[in-house]
């Protein structure tokens, strides 16, 4: 869909909402409302609330296959780009993330693991993995696949924890814990 001034404002306050308050508390009045918008706009850029969903969990996606590519862009090493992504992730929760993670939160809320959904963020957190374990394995770590699970762990926990107990509690035992998974201690 081409983008627009309005999909994108209708995008950000949607975004921001949910993520603040949660995606079923929030309705497409209230929405439509802040962003400023009509209805007709709203049904002309989104069929649904459902899709609006989708493409907010879309953006949280392009957001961290962002920083994977600056990581990726800014150094040949791989170890160093393992450390600039453990870095990364750390950084991610505490500017972007301090009520835990989106996608989890919206698995929390569409429990058909069929949904369109549920479904967005599969296909986020495979990729996730996936990368992981391609960087993991590049670093030259024993068991890429282990340690990329232990990260996915790891990530969604800090997340958590940094919501429920406050980052800087948390980030330091994050970090330690990332870089013994990924054999960089």
């Amino acid at each position: 869909m081409a983008r627009s001034e309005p999909r994108e404002r209708l995008l950000r306050t949607a975004s921001e909402l949910f993520y603040r308050e949660g995606i079923h508390a929030v309705g497409v009045d209230r929405i439509v409302s802040e962003a400023a918008v009509t209805r007709a706009t709203f049904y002309r850029h989104f069929p649904g609330k459902e899709d609006l969903v989708e493409a907010y969990l879309d953006v949280e996606d392009a957001h961290i296959r962002a920083a994977f590519a600056e990581a990726e862009a800014s150094t040949d090493n791989a170890v160093a780009r393992l450390e600039l992504v453990i870095e990364g992730l750390a950084a991610d929760v505490a500017r972007n993330h301090t009520r835990g993670c989106p996608f989890i939160n919206a698995s929390a809320e569409y429990p058909d693991a069929a949904s369109p959904v549920r479904e967005a963020v599969a296909r986020h957190r495979e990729w996730f993995r996936s990368t992981l374990t391609a960087l993991l394995a590049d670093a030259g770590t024993a068991d890429p696949e282990l340690a990329a699970g232990e990260l996915v762990l790891l990530r969604d926990a800090a997340m958590v924890g940094g919501y429920l107990d406050g980052w800087d509690r948390v980030r330091p035992a994050f970090v330690a814990a990332a870089r013994r998974a990924a054999g960089l201690d």
